[in-house]
């Protein structure tokens, strides 16, 4: 059998049900429906002479076959999407290009009027899509090509996925300035008395801090859970409620900032996009200047 003998677009229906190990999920990120995705299989088992997968309850689990033969197709894969991409030249003073990129709104706040500033001088062309991803989406999102980037936690783990460190943020205590029990320090037991706001997207589940002050064996009171990192500080201001925030966003408000009684490490934010991109140009490009806003803050 010689290769033109076969639909290159099958291969990519292979790579991605190999991936998601689910036939709906592939179609959603490949943008077909689902019998399209089963009649490709259908016809790649056929040409191959293999089932490729079989349905279990762990999902569409692959045969040897085409675990042996994964590694080869994602290598032809990444090399025709390297050479159909490294002729295109990318010129961000013209481009028009719209990069969609997923953060959470504190990252936002971080990265966002630095960036702009600096597409105004040098890429007053180019678009942003700012939305957030839920961390479970991400390798799809990227995968299917809706999604350019993503910042998050260093908890994508893909070998589809490349990433980089991006921004590391050490976090403070704030409370407002004329809060009735704290003055200009902050000892563990005062902290550990006080009420908390906690931020988190989640319904619940333990923060951060909260992780962190747990593995040294105490434990804070959280009276109040709220799902924006920029509400919280306008609910410090109010209230005799205490914040563990990053250093730079307790900085634009008007309140007392405390070092932490306490080690908690920074808090890390990686680049995430996909290993099809790596050598785009356009991508490159935009990595690069996104790189720039490295902090340790």
């Amino acid at each position: 059998m010689r290769l033109n003998q076969l639909d290159l677009n099958l291969f990519l229906v292979f790579e991605i049900v190999y991936q998601q190990r689910n036939l709906t999920r592939a179609a959603e990120i490949l943008n077909i429906t689902q019998p399209a995705v089963s009649n490709a299989l259908a016809r790649l088992r056929d040409k191959l002479n293999d089932p490729l997968f079989v349905r279990t309850t762990a999902g569409m689990t692959p045969t040897p076959l085409a675990d042996n033969i994964i590694g080869r197709v994602r290598e032809g894969l990444q090399m025709l999407h390297t050479s159909a991409t490294e002729g295109n030249v990318f010129d961000p003073a013209t481009s028009n290009q719209i990069f969609r990129i997923s953060m959470n709104d504190i990252t936002e706040s971080m990265v966002l009027p630095w960036l702009v500033e600096r597409l105004q001088r040098v890429a007053p062309y180019v678009g942003l899509e700012c939305h957030y991803i839920a961390r479970a989406d991400i390798e799809r999102e990227l995968t299917a090509g809706t999604l350019d980037f993503a910042i998050d936690i260093p908890q994508v783990t893909s070998n589809q996925v490349c990433h980089d460190t991006l921004i590391k943020q050490h976090s403070v205590c704030v409370v407002r300035h004329d809060h009735p029990i704290i003055g200009d320090t902050l000892t563990l037991d005062e902290y550990l008395a006080l009420d908390h706001i906690q931020v988190s997207s989640r319904r619940k589940g333990e923060s951060y801090d909260d992780i962190a002050l747990n593995r040294l064996g105490y434990k804070r009171h959280v009276r109040m859970r709220v799902q924006h990192h920029l509400v919280s500080p306008l609910l410090v201001e109010l209230t005799d409620m205490a914040l563990t925030i990053p250093a730079s966003i307790a900085k634009k408000y008007n309140l007392k900032i405390l070092e932490l009684p306490y080690e908690l490490p920074p808090v890390q934010m990686n680049l995430f996009w996909h290993k099809r991109a790596d050598h785009d140009n356009a991508n490159l490009w935009m990595r690069g200047l996104l790189q720039e806003v490295k902090s340790e803050g």
